[in-house]
């Protein structure tokens, strides 16, 4: 039991932040497509399509776009949703139409799982929110301190995009 514990914790990838921004707003930039292709993916990705079923059982379809032009997408099922408060999505690389491919696809090494899991949560604080984002599934080494750093991109963008909001 405490190796399958351990093996979780290093698989995981767990990143805190606060935003200067109501909860409500940051969980529509967040649960909206109009507002998520606005600040999804890392510094000078785009996001061309979002496509999103918003409800527990409903799946999305992501695409993240390099400054080169290459695309990426993701999709996933909606776990569990409440409102204002939790997200829990599963996340997998897929094509275009949304069939899911393992990580090898996009040239990336190592033993990923064809299913993560994301857990995002939402606390108010003064008007402003903490959100405390749980990435599991990812493999230890290069491939977490990339995704690491593709998030917090991400979440920079995304404060920049709630300042305008």
């Amino acid at each position: 039991m405490v190796e399958l514990n351990q093996k979780t914790v290093d698989q995981e990838l767990v990143i805190t932040r606060f935003f200067d921004a109501p909860r409500e707003l940051v969980w529509k930039a967040w649960t909206k497509p109009e507002h998520l292709m606005q600040w999804w993916g890392p510094k000078d990705f785009t996001a061309p399509v979002i496509k999103m079923d918003f409800r527990v059982g409903g799946k999305y379809l992501w695409c993240m776009r390099s400054p080169e032009g290459e695309d990426y997408w993701s999709t996933g099922v909606y776990r569990e949703i409440v409102e204002q408060e939790k997200l829990v999505t599963t996340d997998s690389f897929s094509d275009a139409q949304g069939n899911v491919v393992p990580a090898s696809h996009y040239g990336m090494s190592g033993d990923w799982p064809l299913e993560l899991l994301v857990t995002v949560i939402f606390e108010e604080n003064d008007g402003k929110t903490k959100i405390t984002l749980r990435h599991e599934g990812i493999p230890a080494g290069e491939n977490r301190d990339l995704a690491k750093a593709g998030w917090n991109e991400s979440l920079d963008k995304l404060s920049e995009y709630l300042r305008k909001f």
